[in-house]
């Protein structure tokens, strides 16, 4: 296990290393879940591109730090992390709360980002009643109180059916976060919101969401894309919020496609 302080607080991360010249993949994950999400994509560029996944702050193995959170917060660990490991011109892959992260970095520090893939995200997520709903539910009776209906809006009706081991899994992995950095996280998302610096993006940039993501549906996912100059849609089927977990060859496909037309994959 790989870990280093950054802003005080005790990152988690890996890195897998790759040809030299080779581009780095960067997998910030969503709001009550730690980098493992990611296994099923991350297999797909093995020996390809470098990778570096990580848990955020209060959330899988680091630090809770000190709460509640802004999303410059998590912003600045990401930025911290990456000048720690001494990498620039990385492609972001950031779902949900991660893609919030990969939007702010950019504005904070272009330099750090060459491209994104942002996917079940959007420039602003939710509402205020939303979030301090979900706080104080959080408060009142930890995530274990919300864990079905969160579930439920992670994936598709079909998928506790078809893979009932791995949905109690994720399930598992959900309700044993820290209740803290989870409404922390809360906390960031309501008041992130990045409507404005949209416009100024001037990397490739991909949107893609889940067909089914009762989270960030389609049409809010597809307005972030309209903000976006030049940014690329696509909606994968049979996918909720995660479609890393639901759908991972489709959307390594899509990246790859993608990493194609923006001439960012690197060359045989």
């Amino acid at each position: 296990m790989q870990f280093s302080t950054v802003n005080g607080v005790n990152l988690h991360y890996q890195v897998v290393g790759a040809p030299e010249g080779s581009p780095l993949l960067v997998f910030a994950n969503s709001l009550g879940t730690d980098f493992r999400i990611w296994r099923d994509v991350i297999v797909r560029f093995i020996g390809e591109c470098a990778i570096l996944t990580y848990d955020k702050r209060g959330h899988g193995l680091s630090d809770l730090g000190e709460t509640p959170y802004t999303i410059d917060d998590h912003i600045a660990d990401l930025e911290a992390l990456l000048d720690h490991l001494k990498q620039t011109g990385a492609i972001v892959v950031g779902l949900s709360i991660g893609g919030l992260i990969a939007q702010g970095l950019y504005a904070k520090r272009p330099d750090l980002v060459r491209a994104m893939v942002l996917c079940d995200t959007a420039h602003r997520i939710g509402d205020e009643q939303l979030w301090n709903g979900r706080i104080d539910a959080v408060a009142q009776g930890g995530i274990e109180s919300l864990a079905d209906g969160i579930m439920q809006r992670w994936f598709t009706r079909e998928f506790p059916h078809a893979h009932p081991s791995a949905y109690q899994g994720y399930r598992t992995m959900l309700s044993r976060q820290p209740d803290a950095g989870y409404a922390a996280s809360c906390a960031a998302i309501r008041d992130a919101d990045f409507t404005e610096s949209c416009a100024a993006i001037k990397i490739p940039t991909l949107c893609v969401v889940g067909d089914q993501d009762d989270a960030t549906p389609p049409a809010l996912v597809a307005e972030l894309s309209k903000l976006i100059p030049d940014s690329r849609f696509e909606i994968i089927k049979d996918a909720g919020h995660l479609p890393c977990i639901e759908q991972p060859d489709i959307l390594s496909d899509m990246i790859k496609a993608f990493f194609d037309e923006a001439g960012l994959w690197p060359k045989s």
